[in-house]
């Protein structure tokens, strides 16, 4: 499943396009990634944006941290050539790469912060792995890519293969190859069948480049959503007040074709086996193994290896975050656009009623309306309604009267921000470790410091979060507690919340 994952533009999968002159004349005018190749300032953008972005495999930078890095790079080049290059303030190069004729860096604004972000655009990071291809490589593995083509095609084959008997026969036949190997083992005078040095390394060595590829192949997912959610501000702001229905259907057809496409599909896969408990705990286990083999570790592998799929999470995470943001998008347009309708109807009905007022001694004259034909207007006893009673509430409680004691109205003025983002960051690691949590444990595992407001939005997130699943156990009951500022312990009796991961 995962080798299906890593074709996800789907011009890697379609025929090779026709480069003839109109067609590269045409790239290198308004392609982002030709454009920085021919760049005057190539080697500093490609070199910085590797560092900063690709090596460490980070999404968003906030500008601040970003500017910071870019003027130590600077400031080093400046130590080692000269103070004549590059003699723009780090804030203008920035502003530079993401402007649209440019399109090397993306800015935009995320969910809780004022800042700016900065993020990779795909075209820049095709052109920073096309560079790395320029260099000489120590070690050209040909055979694990052969069998790995050779494996693909099988799979085409036997997939699409509609005959039972010969499917019957292949599968039979691969019993029978399994069933030899079994007796090998078994017998103690033969020697295994082990992997040698260079066929580890070779194939190590393409896991290394597929695991890349596959980090560099979320960022154009994450980009179709992005254009896709500023297509649906940009048609919001323009909208006149008129066909929002036809808005709407517009909105959601542009995002079912985006999950209804190959990517689409091919992303929701990935993303379901990823998810799973016993993958995690298989490619943690894998990995592992495989980095504490000799020929592995002679390679000196990076560490972040071992975390790979870890990073493989973080980087659907914001995929992820950016439907919600476009399902957040569409929930504030329509809140906004029903409080608009319902002023303008007050106006209408308003206006109506200042004109009747205006009417009032002016009676009209002549006949004031016709009607073609009389028709009495019959009420069969049958065809009424009987009469129902009215049912009386009881009332069992008595209120009680409040004590005339001064209370400090200071209390209610006092807001308390939870940050969610926090909270679902601890359920999902949590998640990590376990198919289900539940809220209780969740409290013993990381205390309540905010109280009673914590508390609640837990509960908020059990029921809205797209990240993961909530159910409520009615029959059981749990006891959540937590202290207060002056050292007071509250306790909370509930029923019992149950987080499970998708």
């Amino acid at each position: 499943m995962l080798s299906s994952v890593t074709i996800i533009e789907q011009t890697d999968a379609t025929p090779a396009v026709n480069l003839d002159y109109a067609t590269l004349e045409s790239l290198r005018k308004n392609h982002p990634a030709w454009r920085l190749l021919c760049a005057d300032q190539a080697p500093l953008i490609a070199s910085f944006l590797h560092k900063v972005f690709v090596a460490p495999n980070l999404r968003v930078i906030e500008q601040a941290t970003l500017i910071e890095k870019l003027e130590d790079e600077i400031y080093v080049l400046h130590e080692r050539i000269g103070d004549n290059v590059f003699p723009r303030p780090a804030r203008e190069y920035l502003d530079i790469w993401t402007a649209p004729d440019k399109g090397w860096l993306r800015k935009r604004y995320i969910d809780g912060s004022d800042e700016p972000h900065f993020d990779l655009t795909p075209a820049t990071e095709k052109a920073i792995a096309w560079l790395t291809s320029l260099t000489d490589k120590s070690f050209i593995g040909t055979e694990s890519r052969l069998l790995t083509l050779f494996e693909i095609l099988k799979q085409l084959s036997e997939g699409t293969e509609s005959n039972r008997e010969m499917r019957i026969a292949e599968l039979e036949k691969k019993r029978d190859e399994l069933d030899a190997q079994i007796e090998r083992l078994r017998d103690d005078t033969n020697e295994l069948d082990l992997l040698g040095d260079t066929a580890i390394k070779e194939r190590f060595h393409q896991f290394v480049i597929t695991a890349r590829e596959l980090l560099a192949d979320f960022r154009q997912v994450e980009q179709n959503f992005h254009g896709l959610d500023r297509r649906v501000r940009e048609d919001i702001a323009r909208w006149d007040g008129q066909a929002k229905g036809a808005l709407l259907d517009r909105v959601m057809g542009e995002r079912d074709d985006i999950s209804d496409s190959d990517q689409g599909r091919s992303f929701k896969a990935f993303w379901d086996f990823l998810m799973s408990q016993s993958r995690q705990e298989e490619l943690s286990s894998l990995l592992e193994k495989v980095l504490a083999l000799p020929p592995v570790m002679s390679l000196q592998p990076e560490p972040r290896l071992k975390r790979v799929h870890y990073e493989w999470l973080e980087a659907g995470e914001h995929t992820q975050k950016t439907v919600a943001q476009l399902s957040q998008q569409l929930r504030r347009f329509l809140d906004d656009k029903a409080l608009l309708e319902n002023r303008r109807i007050m106006e209408i009905l308003r206006k109506i009623e200042k004109n009747a007022l205006d009417l009032r001694g002016n009676h009209p004259e002549g006949d004031l309306m016709e009607i073609n034909s009389a028709v009495a207007d019959v009420e069969l006893p049958m065809e009424r309604r009987l009469y129902s009673p009215k049912v009386k509430p009881s009332i069992k409680e008595k209120a009680r009267n409040a004590d005339e004691t001064d209370v400090d109205p200071t209390a209610l003025f006092s807001q308390v921000v939870v940050d969610k983002e926090v909270l679902s960051r601890h359920i999902r690691h949590s998640l990590q470790q376990r198919s289900q949590i539940t809220l209780q444990q969740l409290v013993e595992l990381k205390p309540l410091d905010q109280g009673l407001a914590e508390l609640l939005a837990y509960l908020e997130l059990a029921t809205n979060s797209p990240l993961f699943q909530a159910t409520i156990d009615e029959d059981e009951t749990d006891n959540i507690s937590w202290s207060s500022e002056s050292g007071l312990v509250r306790e909370a009796e509930m029923p019992r919340v149950i987080f499970v991961r998708k």
